[in-house]
């Protein structure tokens, strides 16, 4: 483990103002997100652990989340899904509810891992769709941080069916939810701005 790297998480999450509670739950979770995303690279070429350093980036600055478990969400939102093993690991370090928050927000054929089949997409829409305000502004936040990194992906299909995901599930699942929390609110917000600069023309 680099200590710049254990470092940068740290800073990234803003653990230095932290109750000392929380501090060490932010000091696990640098653990986990280091030893979890290690060695994955995205479809971009670009190492993992860059993705949730962004979204909690987005989450901080740009949606003012201060709840500390929400931003550790955030860090760690991918885990399941880049390592569906890594549950006991995190469940050791970060109890079991947090472990089971991470569910929630992680696809069923991925938690299972097998390929994706039909009907996949349609559980996830619907598992995303009763997600609590927290689980749902980090899932936003995701989104927002996906939507800016498009450009540097080598899929030419992956922008069309990630915009069209966009236009046809999350902006309206994001609009509707948008009383649910300031933050879930200002998600939205951005989220939309972020499409209106990203889709085509006509």
């Amino acid at each position: 483990m680099a200590s710049g790297d254990f470092d940068a998480i740290l800073t990234a999450l803003g653990v230095a103002a932290w109750a000392p509670a929380d501090r060490l739950r932010g000091r696990s979770a640098a653990f986990l997100a280091l030893t979890i995303y290690a060695g994955h690279t995205r479809d971009q070429g670009t190492p993992y652990l860059e993705h949730p350093l962004a979204v909690v980036a987005i989450l901080r600055d740009e949606l003012t989340v201060t709840v500390t478990g929400t931003l550790l969400l955030g860090l760690l939102h991918d885990a399941l899904e880049v390592s569906p093993s890594s549950g006991p690991l995190i469940t050791a370090r970060l109890g079991e509810e947090f472990t089971e928050r991470l569910r929630t927000m992680t696809p069923d054929h991925r938690l299972e891992q097998r390929s994706k089949e039909p009907g996949d997409e349609a559980a996830w829409r619907a598992k995303t769709a009763r997600l609590g305000a927290e689980e749902l502004v980090v899932r936003l936040a995701d989104r927002i941080h996906n939507l800016r990194d498009l450009v540097r992906s080598p899929s030419i299909g992956r922008r069309e069916k990630f915009l069209s995901a966009l236009a046809g599930f999350y902006l309206p699942l994001a609009e509707s939810a948008r009383a649910s929390s300031l933050e879930v609110d200002a998600a939205y917000r951005l989220l939309h701005a972020e499409y209106e600069r990203h889709r085509p023309k006509t």
